[in-house]
Order: C-alpha cells, then structure tokens, then sequence
C-alpha cells in the first residue's frame, strides 16, 4: 500500500492555523478580524517577521515601531499623510507601498435638512450641538477623515460634544438602521463612506450632503489627502455635483527600511495567489494595475525598491 505524503510538521501547523483563520474572519458573525501574522524560524522569537490585516490608520504607527513589517489599509490617504507627516504624524514617517488594491470610494458628509446647516464650518460658527453617526470602530479611517477635517476648520469632535451634540458610534453597514434613526429625529449627520450604499437613500430622505470648499480642499491636499466628486448625473437628487474626499485603495505597505528578502518574495507570494484571493466577488487581483496610480487605487507614496523591481521584472511595470 502506497504511504501517504505528509508535509513537513512545522508546514503543515502553520498551514492549519492560516487555513483555519481564513476561514474564521470570513464568518459574518465573528468580530474578530484584526489579523496578526508572525512567521518565525522555530525555537527563534528574536528574529523573523510580522504581517498585520488590518485597515485602520493606527496600524501606521505600529509598523513605524517595527512591530510590524507589512500592513494594509483602507483607503490610501492615510499613508500619505504619515508620509508628509501632517495631522496627527508629528514627523514624516518613510513608508513605502508594495502594491494597492483598487477600490473606488469617496466619503459623504450628510447631514438632515432640518439642521439648516449648509456647510461644515457652521457648526463650529453655530456652536451647533450635532448628534452625528460615525463608525462603531473608534480607529477606523473615517474617524481619521472627520478629525482631521474637523481639525482644519478649527473644533474637533469633543467640541461638537462640548456644545451639546452627540457622537454615536454604529455599526456600520447598517445604513437602513442609522438612516432610520435620522428620520426619527435622534440623530442628525451621517458621515461615511461606501458612499454607493446610503447616499442615494440619505437623500431620498431629505437628507443634504455637504461640499467642501476649494479653500479647505486645497489644505487638505498638501496634506496627502486626495479630492474626490459626488456627481449629481449618479445621484440626481443634488442640486449640483458635491466635492469631497477621496475614499480609494486598499494598498499594502511597509518602511523604506523593509529588507528586501522579505518584500521580493512577498510579492512572489501575491502573484502566486492572486487567484485565490477575492477582489470583487470575481477574482483574480489585478495585479497589472496594483502597482501603478490610478483613481481606484491611489500610489502617493512610493514603491518600496525590491516591491518596484518586482513588478517590472514580471512586466506588470514598463
């Protein structure tokens, strides 16, 4: 009788693990998704490296510590804030990309007709005591977007609270939910992303979304930020096309210290399984257009050399 193959031990309790984390973090119903991934040489915890899933802004500083050696986010304005060290980055920090998954979004600021505000500034101007809707993740990047925005035009968050308003934190695809409480009267400004999802809804509601002006959108970009447009030929119901910010990307990054025995088969690894990893229900990841700027996948920080040669070695670059 013929004997089984089995990898190795080592392999194959490592491929468990993954295999079996996949699988847990595609369970709607399981929270947990914040992934960690150390890959070691047995019996050595002083050496190897730490792979982090997780799309907030806040991972930026874990990688600038050297806790962590490849991460991603959502959306790709963040990096080139921490790159330019504006914001919260109190230095420049020198990130580098690897690659960026295309995903094409802005962020919406919308707020009930009933407030009578028509743009940002005038809730600082009114003191208005807004009861706004954010992400129930504290560090989610359009946490990050509404501060530093908020932080331009001169209050923050805690003063719309000092003033009276209100700061609910829901989850946050649950648009119908936070939607409905608009109309009950309980809340007062949605502001958000995945903007294909509600901003339709939002103003079938009475809802109005506010634009930012071309003065506050050209500070916003020296910061890193990129300008976007709510186009009014995709949502009739506004009264003009609304600018805003740019929501789009989903890159991979890492330090322009990263060595390159860890980057070139990184990529090799992507490339390997590009196929296997879900990009819009269809697959596979683009890979040809995720090492170049686009308006889907914004690259405003550069290619990590070995990420760079890579990619033009393979002829994804020319």
């Amino acid at each position: 009788m013929e004997r089984r193959k089995w990898a190795t031990p080592s392999t194959m309790r490592s491929k468990l693990m993954l295999e079996v984390c996949s699988e847990l973090v595609g369970v709607q119903s399981w929270k947990e998704k914040w992934a960690s991934v150390s890959l070691r040489v047995q019996g050595d915890a002083n050496t190897g490296f730490d792979l982090l899933g997780s799309d907030s802004p806040a991972a930026i500083d874990v990688v600038a510590r050297g806790d962590a050696h490849i991460a991603l986010i959502n959306p790709a304005a963040p990096l080139a804030v921490a790159y330019r060290g504006k914001g919260s980055f109190r230095a420049p920090i020198p990130l580098r990309a690897i690659a960026v998954i295309p995903s094409y979004d802005q962020l919406a600021f919308a707020v009930a007709e009933r407030t009578g505000l028509t743009s940002l500034a005038e809730i600082k101007e009114q003191h208005y005591p807004l009861r706004l809707s954010l992400r129930d993740e504290p560090q989610h990047s359009v946490r990050f977007f509404v501060e530093h925005v908020f932080a331009k035009l001169g209050f923050s968050l805690d003063d719309v609270v000092g003033w009276g308003g209100e700061v609910t934190y829901d989850r946050g695809f649950v648009f119908e939910r936070r939607l409905a409480a608009v109309q009950r009267g309980e809340v007062d400004a949605l502001f958000d992303e995945a903007v294909e999802n509600w901003v339709g809804p939002a103003l079938d509601s009475g809802m109005r979304v506010l634009a930012l002006d071309a003065s506050l959108l050209d500070q916003l970009e020296a910061d890193g930020f990129r300008r976007a447009v709510l186009p009014r030929n995709q949502y009739p119901k506004l009264p003009a096309d609304v600018p805003t910010l740019d929501f789009s990307g989903w890159p991979m990054y890492t330090l322009a210290s990263a060595p390159d025995a860890l980057i070139g088969p990184f990529c090799a690894a992507l490339e390997s399984r590009k196929a296997s990893i879900p990009w819009q229900g269809t697959g596979p990841l683009p890979l040809e257009s995720m090492c170049r700027d686009s308006a889907e996948g914004p690259l405003d920080i550069p290619l990590h050399p070995a990420a760079e040669a890579f990619w033009r070695e393979r002829g994804y670059l020319t």
